[in-house]
């Protein structure tokens, strides 16, 4: 089973983490979590790796439905976007919304990851543009 959706730009690592950003935010995507990755791994364990940053991406009306429908769903929220170097490209993953309803089981929860497919796709593709 697939769990994310993924994209690779041809800019470098900063430019596609902004272009990322513009992308989410068209789509009624707000940053409510940044973490930094390569900094963490190296300022606590000294270990150097390629720049990775995890953005937790938030649509709050889709959000306010999930935890209505599930209040559990808070353990799966917020979407989770990776931006990864990746070799001479940078990579753009975001977890595929369907996990929710593949993990709960819930079908009220079916057309809230539908619609936060939908939007996480449109960012995405948007992307396409920028390399």
């Amino acid at each position: 089973m697939r769990y994310d959706r993924t994209v690779h730009c041809s800019t470098d690592f900063a430019t596609t983490v902004a272009a990322v950003r513009e992308a989410l935010a068209a789509q009624g995507f707000g940053i409510l979590t940044e973490i930094d990755v390569t900094a963490t791994l190296k300022a606590k364990l000294g270990h150097d790796m390629e720049d990775y940053l995890i953005l937790g991406a938030c649509n709050p009306p889709l959000a306010r439905q999930a935890l209505d429908a599930d209040r559990a769903i808070g353990l799966l929220l917020p979407c989770n976007v990776v931006v990864r170097a990746d070799g001479d490209r940078t990579a753009v993953q975001a977890l595929d919304p369907g996990v929710m309803v593949t993990l709960t089981g819930l079908p009220a929860l079916q057309d809230i990851a539908d619609e936060a497919t939908h939007r996480l796709d449109a960012a995405l593709s948007a992307l396409g543009s920028v390399g």
